[in-house]
């Protein structure tokens, strides 16, 4: 059951329908997420800017979908799972990657592993990590400017995890085939 109003263009807040424009303009449609944020003209504005800004981020379209898909299946998102899923095909990404997401198995190289591991303490420990943790990070390859990206992409998707949570968004008929419950992994 939604609990939260999925506007139209329509139906949104004057305030809301240049975002929903703009949501039309990219994807061809108003994703439900987007819809929903509608509700609250900022929170909508907000996420439209830090999807863009984590899109144009140092991050290529694996690392991007790593991260997105990590802390989408930790907050155990019924909507973005599937949503990513079907973003990182058209992204191109190797199915099998996000499939190791989706059911939190090992990742295909030793630098995704760690991007995906770093991505998981931070989100489970609220920044919180070890110089360990760091090093380890850093030994890979990356830096401190893609540790802040890492916050950037949590920021975007606590937005859209935690209210397609409290809305219960439905999921989009062009992802529906990328379905996911929580029965699809272990712990």
């Amino acid at each position: 059951m939604t609990t939260l109003k999925v506007h139209d263009i329509e139906s949104a807040p004057e305030e809301s329908k240049p975002f929903l424009q703009k949501s039309v303009k990219a994807f061809g449609m108003i994703p439900g997420l987007h819809g929903v944020l509608a509700n609250s003209p900022g929170i909508l504005e907000a996420y439209q800017t830090l999807h863009q800004l984590f899109v144009d981020s140092s991050f290529n379209n694996e690392e991007l979908t790593v991260v997105w898909q990590t802390i989408n299946v930790e907050h155990e998102c019924h909507y973005c799972i599937p949503a990513h899923t079907g973003i990182a095909h058209m992204m191109k990404v190797d199915p099998e990657l996000s499939e190791a997401l989706r059911n939190r198995a090992a990742m295909p190289t030793e630098k995704l592993q760690v991007l995906h591991e770093t991505t998981l303490s931070i989100v489970r420990n609220r920044g919180n990590i070890s110089e360990e943790e760091l090093n380890r990070f850093y030994a890979v390859g990356y830096g401190e400017r893609q540790v802040l990206e890492i916050i950037l992409g949590l920021s975007q998707k606590v937005i859209s995890n935690y209210s397609n949570h409290i809305a219960n968004t439905p999921v989009d008929a062009a992802f529906q085939k990328f379905a996911w419950k929580t029965e699809n992994i272990s712990n």
